[in-house]
Formats: C-alpha cells, sequence, structure tokens
C-alpha cells in the first residue's frame, strides 16, 4: 500500500474558497502540517522532492551501519521504504508518459 495517498488533496474550483477536499474522504478539512500544492507541476515537485529525500536517507542509514552505528532494522526499513518510493515514482512516470503519448495521438 502506498501510506502517501491520503495526503493527496484538492482546491474547490466551483467556490472559490481556500478550504481543500480530501479526496479520498471528501471532507472540506484543510491538511495540517503539510502544504497543499496549487499546480500539478508543484504536486509533481513535491512527489520528487520527497522521493529523493527517502533515497537519500536509506543512502546514509547503510553507510551508518558499515559504521556499526545504526541497527540492521533500521536500515531495512529505510530501504524498504527507498524501495516503495522508487516503484511508486516510476510508475507515476509510466501514466504521464502513456497519458503523453495518447494525447500526442488525438486528431486536432
Amino acid at each position: 500500500m502506498i501510506g502517501g495517498i491520503g495526503a493527496v488533496h484538492l482546491k474547490s474550483a466551483n467556490s472559490g474558497s481556500e478550504t481543500s477536499t480530501d479526496l479520498l474522504t471528501g471532507t472540506g478539512a484543510a491538511p495540517t502540517g503539510t502544504q497543499v500544492a496549487s499546480t500539478f507541476a508543484e504536486a509533481l515537485n513535491q512527489a520528487a522532492t520527497k522521493t529523493v529525500n527517502t533515497l537519500q536517507h536509506a543512502e546514509q542509514a547503510s553507510i551508518q551501519a558499515l559504521k556499526g552505528d545504526v541497527d540492521t532494522r533500521q536500515v531495512v526499513d529505510a530501504v524498504m521504504g527507498a524501495q516503495q518510493a522508487l516503484q511508486t515514482t516510476i510508475a507515476i512516470r509510466d501514466k504521464i508518459v502513456s497519458a503523453y503519448l495518447e494525447v500526442s495521438r488525438m486528431s486536432i
């Protein structure tokens, strides 16, 4: 399961208000402690940044494990999280590429 999918929010387009709607629950509560992306590009940028940070954390945990500073369980957790983040990013990239190819095949 992808844990970060619950953090996706959408601004209301019809009312013009600044309240956001949780896509999973449909509630109008604003997210606490997270920043809502106002554009698709910002959302992709935030997702890419989180993925890079996760990969860097796993790399640092692996290096610290080689030094003997970190428990093996922590390294496994970090590497598994990095693997999940990378697979999610690859799946999103594939969907974006397939959507682009589909749009490019449309006749005008």
